[in-house]
């Protein structure tokens, strides 16, 4: 099978792609705005251009292909700096890249979206029939993606599949990727570099972690299945464990003292007295009843990347 992964300099994108890879099964082009001189992922991948206001070069891009992973998009933060460039791109932008793999014969077409597109923060338990409400333009934007993915596949278009993901974690395959905002990842390299996890707010909110891991073990699992306009295409993407964001700093820290023999400070901001930790069941059944088994190697990936951190920053020293 011959597959597209778009953003091909992600953090999720080098680990799907190393991961695919690795099993024998597919072959792996890397699409990327920009020309790469990485003569390191030239080495193992073909690598091709993207240019996205071209119909022409996308579908030249498309050709041949049997199914395309869409990581390029605009993150979060950007999307609050510049809502008009996150619609254009998350929505607009990805219509533009259907209608070339529709026209290039294309079979599948897996969009990531985000959970964020439920609300924020994320309380209760989400399933797929949850009302999106959010209007944060991160959200919005993906929501317009979605979009564009789930009519061609009520079209009998393509075979379009959404997932909606939640906070994944883990160790890039370069310290260079843009995954260092992340959470998880974020707390692994503070402990590393100053020997100590801060906080920016109390800690006891709630959310729902996957290990990258994990998360290419569902692509791998989603690229053998067939879907059709009958079968549900929309899927959360999570691992059930929510803990606090206090709580997994103390996983964190459990692990920094067994694999870097040394316990980090934590530094949090005092919660409230009227501060509550409100429940959150970020609800998978659906991807489960595809025959999907979650492996939740959270603890294997949290010491894989601290690892990569103290192998690839500054180590802190007292």
């Amino acid at each position: 099978m011959k597959i597209l992964i778009t953003g091909g300099t992600g953090f999720l994108a080098g680990r799907l792609a190393n991961f695919l890879k690795d099993t024998g099964n597919y072959q792996v082009i890397l699409g990327s705005r920009m020309c790469l001189n990485n003569n390191k992922l030239k080495s193992k991948f073909q690598i091709v251009q993207t240019i996205w206001n071209s119909e022409a070069e996308l579908q030249l891009v498309c050709k041949g292909i049997d199914t395309i992973i869409h990581l390029a998009g605009v993150n979060a933060g950007d999307s609050s700096s510049d809502p008009d460039l996150a619609l254009e791109f998350n929505g607009i932008v990805t219509g533009k890249l259907l209608q070339a793999a529709v026209k290039s014969g294309v079979k599948k077409f897996i969009y990531f979206s985000t959970a964020h597109v439920y609300k924020s923060p994320l309380t209760g338990i989400i399933n797929e029939d949850t009302l999106p409400t959010s209007l944060h333009p991160y959200a919005i934007s993906n929501r317009a993606g979605e979009g564009m993915v789930l009519s061609a596949h009520n079209r009998n278009e393509i075979q379009g599949i959404v997932l909606r993901l939640s906070n994944s974690f883990g160790a890039p395959v370069s310290k260079d990727a843009n995954c260092w905002t992340l959470l998880v990842n974020d707390l692994c390299k503070q402990v590393v570099t100053s020997g100590k996890m801060k906080l920016t707010s109390s800690g006891m909110q709630r959310r729902d972690f996957i290990a990258i891991s994990d998360v290419c073990r569902v692509i791998e699992h989603l690229l053998k299945l067939s879907f059709t306009i009958k079968t549900n295409n929309l899927f959360n993407v999570g691992s059930n464990w929510s803990p606090t964001v206090w709580e997994m700093a103390g996983v964190i820290s459990q692990m920094t003292k067994k694999i870097l023999l040394f316990e980090p400070e934590l530094i949090r901001k005092k919660p409230l007295s009227t501060e509550l930790t409100e429940d959150l069941e970020y609800n998978t059944d659906r991807l489960k009843s595809t025959g999907f088994v979650m492996e939740n190697n959270n603890l294997e990936e949290i010491s894989n990347l601290l690892k990569f951190c103290k192998s690839n920053f500054s180590f802190y020293k007292k």
